[in-house]
């Protein structure tokens, strides 16, 4: 085996699993990143240590692909800190490479990293001279069997020293098992009956479906049952089809949510049930039997009546054969619920399109997302930042896949990763593809630096900002209370501007007419970056945000009696 240093032989041993690392250098990983260049993987510079998780956990949400993440020791360790929670907490793989204290002990500028990613969740793995090769191999199969981001430490003393040979297994990516509930059928079977016996079914898909490829057996399924689909933020359109109501939660529109609500039997696969796509409480009506399969040991819900634990991919196939079998209850589509679908539908009203005038003079962030699906390439993969304006996306543009939306930021409720999610998306996406950028201005300035790590990145990019000069979302909720708006509001700034000096094309769009702009850019052919900074009203109250009001005035009147 070749001699390879400590930081050689991590680098050795993570490129047997991945090809792309993010990162900002420093003293805790230089010798790592010079082993990994050595070593041939993909290294993409950006410009803030919380950026170099949110890129890799962006990377693998849009491909499937593993990445890592690399920052110095201490500082550049907690930097990355908030990034790294949502990987966990959004159960994404993502392997953090660091420095770390010299194993002499810590120095007065060191801090107990290890005691920090526990309280986050992420276990970390300390490579030694003996062993740097096959804890490294560990920390990835942990990453990648537990859905879960992973903490590799280097101790400074120890990063150019000569690593131990080692005789390491071929890297294997950890199969997902196939196993539902002990692999009986007792559970299975008595979901089969729930849903042959269903007279107005509905198939709830989440991003677990997603991840498990459980689409086309949900998709066959529905279509045995004659049952309507949805999905969540996350599982946008991976159900659609005949009956396919759209998304679950705020982003949906009032008519589909209706119908969701008068489903007798809910099948929810892969889905979390969150208080958002539940529309706090008030999706599915009160009579309703809901059965849930899911990767986690439990239900995640208390309104689940039946639980499975298992493959969503696994399960779906046995219940088609369950549904199959002669011996089974009759079951088949009657069209009644889907013709009942399909009428009100087509006469219910769709999202609201905005309207020409304002009455600040600014745009409508409605009837610019409409605009905007319109000028946008097709082929697009969307990355969203966190923020009032998160819904015009999902609600407005037309995304066709699950893997065309990536919203790094929602598990732990954070803005200020947009543009570190693109770096991520754009190294990740079809080389056919255009990525999408959606951010608020306060979310854009916090992550600002690292336009320039996306300018450098993306090969065909447009980053639509909507600039409201102000925290929407704050605006919205405590100023409408009568609470000071100073601290809500930010001067405004010019992005097209900052984003020429640094390197890309850009406009102000104060008019739907002053989108030509982009339009230009586009019949170019779409290379590089384009930065669209748009002037949206902060007039107009998004949907969800509407129904998080009122579910959270609705819960303090419970509390104060």
């Amino acid at each position: 085996m070749t001699t390879l240093t400590v930081s050689g032989r991590v680098a050795q041993v993570l490129g047997s699993y991945l090809t792309d690392l993010f990162g900002v250098m420093g003293n805790g990983n230089v010798h790592f990143l010079d082993a990994a260049e050595q070593l041939g993987l993909r290294f993409s510079a950006v410009r803030h240590e919380g950026a170099a998780i949110a890129a890799a956990d962006a990377y693998y949400r849009t491909s499937g692909r593993l990445a890592a993440g690399t920052t110095t020791y201490g500082p550049g360790y907690t930097n990355a800190l908030t990034a790294l929670a949502e990987s966990v907490q959004a159960q994404i793989p993502v392997v953090l490479v660091t420095g770390d204290a010299p194993t002499s002990g810590p120095r007065p500028q060191d801090v107990d990293q290890t005691a920090i990613a526990a309280g986050l969740g992420a276990a970390t793995f300390t490579v030694t001279r003996d062993a740097a090769g096959s804890i490294t191999q560990q920390a990835v199969e942990y990453a990648l069997t537990k859905r879960t981001a992973v903490v590799i430490a280097i101790p400074y003393d120890l990063a150019a020293l000569e690593a131990a040979d080692e005789e390491l297994p071929a890297a294997l990516a950890p199969a997902g098992s196939d196993d539902v509930d002990g692999g009986g059928h007792g559970d299975l079977a008595q979901v089969a009956r729930l849903l042959a016996g269903a007279k107005r079914p509905l198939i709830l898909a989440g991003r677990g479906a997603h991840l498990a490829g459980a689409g086309p057996e949900l998709r066959q399924l529905a279509d045995r049952l004659g049952a309507l689909t949805a999905g969540t933020a996350l599982a946008l359109n991976l159900l659609e089809g005949e009956g396919y109501l759209g998304v679950a939660g705020g982003f949906g529109t009032d008519t589909a949510a209706g119908l969701m609500g008068e489903a007798d039997v809910v099948l929810v696969a892969g889905a979390s049930l969150s208080p958002f796509t539940m529309r706090f409480g008030h999706l599915l009506g009160p009579d309703s039997t809901v059965i849930q399969i899911d990767a986690a040991l439990q239900p995640t819900h208390p309104r689940v009546d039946t639980f499975v634990s298992g493959d969503v991919k696994s399960a779906a196939e046995r219940i088609l054969a369950l549904l199959d079998d002669p011996a089974a209850p009759a079951a088949g589509p009657s069209g009644a619920w889907r013709a009942e679908a399909r009428k009100r539908l087509a006469e219910g009203p769709a999202h609201h399109p905005g309207a020409a005038e304002t009455p600040d003079g600014r745009l409508d962030p409605r009837s610019l997302a409409k605009a905007l699906d319109a000028v946008l390439p097709e082929r697009r993969t969307v990355v969203q930042d966190g923020g009032h304006f998160v819904g015009w996306a999902p609600m407005y543009w037309n995304i066709p896949r699950p893997q065309d939306l990536v919203m790094v930021g929602t598990a732990y409720q954070t803005i200020g990763l947009g543009l570190a999610s693109a770096v991520g998306a754009a190294r990740a996406v079809e080389e056919d593809r255009t990525l999408v950028l959606a951010s608020g201005d306060g979310g854009f300035l916090m992550g600002l630096s690292d336009l320039e790590s996306l300018i450098g990145a993306a090969r065909s990019a447009v980053v639509v900002i909507y600039n409201d000069a102000a925290y929407g979302a704050e605006i919205h909720q405590y100023g409408s209370q009568g609470l000071t708006e100073k601290p809500m509001l930010i001067p405004e700034v010019d992005f097209s501007g900052v984003a020429r000096a640094l390197g890309a094309e850009s406009a102000i769009i104060r008019s739907l007419e002053n989108l030509s702009a982009l339009t230009d850019w586009i019949d170019a052919g779409a290379k590089g970056t384009f930065v669209a900074d748009c002037r949206i009203t902060s007039s107009v109250r998004a949907p969800w945000l509407s129904e998080w009001m009122a579910a959270s005035q609705a819960a303090k009147a419970a509390v104060a009696g």
